[in-house]
């Protein structure tokens, strides 16, 4: 029994806590890679493309409308590259 419990924790360690310390560090990875002019997709789903970028905030076109959103919104940076092996 004395040995479950560090084996659990080693476990928990592994599926849990490891896992999220990766995620983390690959999103703070994208936010200090967006550039002017990148095409960007934000956590509520909106497309856009990067107008202006601040320390804490990032502006984007979206159609006719620019709007300004906080930098951790950001979800993910659109590839053409991607878009090109993926067939679309």
């Amino acid at each position: 029994m004395m040995y479950m419990m560090p084996l659990f924790l080693v476990l928990m360690y592994f599926m849990m806590i490891r896992p999220e310390q990766k995620r983390k560090k690959e999103q703070v990875a994208l936010l200090a890679a967006i550039k002017v002019g990148e095409a960007v997709v934000m956590l509520s789903g909106m497309h856009g493309v990067v107008t202006a970028l601040d320390d804490k905030t990032v502006t984007i076109r979206a159609g006719e409308a620019t709007i300004t959103f906080d930098r951790s919104s950001v979800a993910r940076i659109v590839r053409e590259d991607a878009a090109a092996t993926t067939g679309t």
